[in-house]
């Protein structure tokens, strides 16, 4: 398996760059040269294995250059050894309705599923070169959780998460402040989501800061982010379809990694009809689909945090994959993005697009009406951003089955989820300690420099 960059396709790259990287050094995102593909039959063969096994065969198309097929197997039989249920995610179905529980890791957020075999693959390749790193991350409240939890107590390796203060909830923030680790480190920025990414990106960009710092990333421009997410689309299809079959998942997606995973499994050869961008009031991916113009405006704090993001950094992604793999188009257009504060595609591009995927958005009141009518109807509580999965279904015309991701733990939205049912959902058992524990961040204000001054002293 070789990878691109999204502005720059004569240049090769193996999977441990990618990895380590996370950014391309030309300030693109990473992407296979070419998808690997499953016939019919090779789709009916996978449906027989366990989810770890399925993973396993998956994730190693990816990484074969690194790593064996067993090596593959142990990290994802280590990685998901303290998931809550045997086989890592979970289909609940509710009538017509089906959900795929995602948050059943030790950060109660689908981002475990991705992150728990980042921590011990970062650990495996730093240990073969003698290497270590510092990782710096954005979070709109659950990578930021999910990173720390599985980076925690390494030795040869630190990890800076930077979060939006008081834009993320408190059991959020708790997840990754209350964690003592002498290799973690929270900032609370003064600013949204998007001021944090900006910062990340900026600092990627800064090659002085980046070789001085050894810097790697795990948000989810990180190409191996998406390929971990794959493998439940896989998995939770063989759940519900018949061979063949096309069947449609909605996605709450902010920053449009979960759902470019969705993508990826369909350019695999996954039957999948359409893939719904299911957004709040941030909806700058449904009005892209409806006009063809990606132009960010303010970014609204909702109960749904998760999603309150104005650029979706893997957007990226599928705008080279749509303006037929043409580095230049995609860097001019990334360009006009940075100088212009907006960018226009063309209707072809748009077009195709529009054959994989659909996006509608809900309001707040619609957010908390659905987590309602669910608990009312079905007896069970979601989290808002599930909700806005569930709730965008009624405002579309779909065709067949589909799987709606449940992304995180109602407890993780605890306020929310009680003002809106009067019932308020506990976090699991052996969770419940860091309501109580003792908070560590840093306050820091929205400026470049301070962020990088902090980073390199701690060091």
């Amino acid at each position: 398996m070789e990878y691109i960059s999204t502005r720059n396709i004569k240049k090769t790259f193996m999977f441990k760059d990618v990895f380590l990287k996370g950014l391309a050094p030309d300030g693109g995102l990473f992407v296979p040269k070419n998808f690997p593909k499953y016939n019919s039959a090779e789709l009916e063969n996978l449906r027989r294995f366990s989810y770890k096994d399925l993973a396993t065969k998956i994730i190693y198309k990816f990484c074969n250059d690194e790593f064996s097929e067993q090596e593959v197997n142990n990290l994802v039989q280590t990685s998901y050894k303290n998931f809550r249920i045997k086989e890592v995610v979970k289909i609940k179905k509710l009538g017509k309705l089906n959900l795929l529980e995602l948050f059943h890791g030790p950060t109660l957020a689908f981002k475990d599923i991705a992150m728990q075999i980042i921590g011990n693959m970062y650990e495996k390749i730093l240990r073969k070169n003698n290497l270590k790193i510092n990782i710096i991350v954005a979070t709109s409240g659950d990578t930021g959780a999910a990173a720390i939890s599985a980076i925690k107590n390494r030795k040869n390796m630190k990890i800076f998460v930077l979060h939006p203060d008081k834009k993320i909830s408190e059991v959020q923030r708790k997840f990754m402040t209350t964690v003592n680790s002498k290799n973690v480190f929270n900032i609370a920025l003064d600013g949204n989501f998007d001021d944090c990414q900006k910062l990340v990106k900026l600092m990627f960009n800064d090659k002085a800061f980046r070789n001085s710092a050894n810097m790697s990333g795990v948000n989810s421009i990180n190409w191996s982010r998406i390929v971990f997410q794959i493998v439940y689309y896989f998995f939770a299809y063989f759940q519900i379809a018949k061979k063949g079959e096309k069947i449609n998942f909605s996605v709450p997606t902010g920053n449009f990694g979960d759902i470019y995973a969705g993508y990826v499994a369909k350019k695999m050869g996954l039957p999948i009809n359409k893939l719904v961008i299911a957004t709040n009031k941030n909806d700058i991916l449904k009005r892209v689909i409806k006009t063809g113009l990606y132009k960010p405006t303010k970014a609204y704090h909702t109960v749904s945090p998760s999603m309150d993001i104005q650029v979706a950094s893997n957007f990226e992604r599928l705008i080279f994959d749509v303006c037929s793999r043409n580095s230049s188009r995609t860097s001019k257009l990334m360009g006009d993005l940075n100088k212009k504060g907006k960018f226009e595609i063309e209707k072809k591009e748009l077009s195709k697009i529009k054959d994989h995927f659909i996006s509608e958005s809900l309001s707040e009141e619609e957010t908390k009406l659905v987590i309602n009518r669910i608990y009312k109807s079905k007896k069970i509580l979601i989290d808002p951003h599930t909700a806005v999965g569930l709730g965008v279904l009624k405002k579309i015309p779909l065709k067949g089955n589909t799987i709606t991701l449940a992304t995180a733990h109602p407890s993780k939205f605890s306020e929310v989820v009680a003002k809106s049912t009067s019932l308020k959902p506990e976090l699991p058992e052996k969770l419940k300690n860091i309501l109580i524990k003792k908070e560590s961040y840093a306050k820091l204000p929205n400026d470049l420099k301070t962020i990088q001054k902090y980073i390199l002293k701690k060091i």
